[in-house]
């Protein structure tokens, strides 16, 4: 599973295992284990493949994703309008 994720995403960027495993300062047998399964990237590793990809590592683990609004900045009466046009999406399904 990640294994595809990490090759799809070096392909979607035109990037061959070695520029791959330059930009993150390893071997390119590391990045070729990591394509065919043979081992898994590090904790470090794993945040540094989704700040170069612009992804999430539950993206990259395979994890379920839930999308998040930050609503942070809202009033209260605009969090409550959020969820009611939420609620109202739902509902037309």
């Amino acid at each position: 599973m990640i294994a595809d994720k990490i090759k799809e995403l070096r392909e979607a960027n035109n990037l061959t295992q070695t520029e791959l495993s330059k930009k993150l300062g390893i071997t390119r047998s590391s990045v070729n284990a990591w394509e065919l399964g043979i081992s898994v990237p590090s904790t470090t590793y794993l945040i540094e493949l989704a700040q170069l990809f612009h992804v999430s590592t539950d993206y990259l683990l395979g994890l379920p994703t839930n999308n998040t609004i930050d609503v942070s900045q809202l009033s209260e009466r605009e969090i409550i309008l959020v969820y009611e046009l939420v609620d109202y999406f739902k509902s037309q399904k």
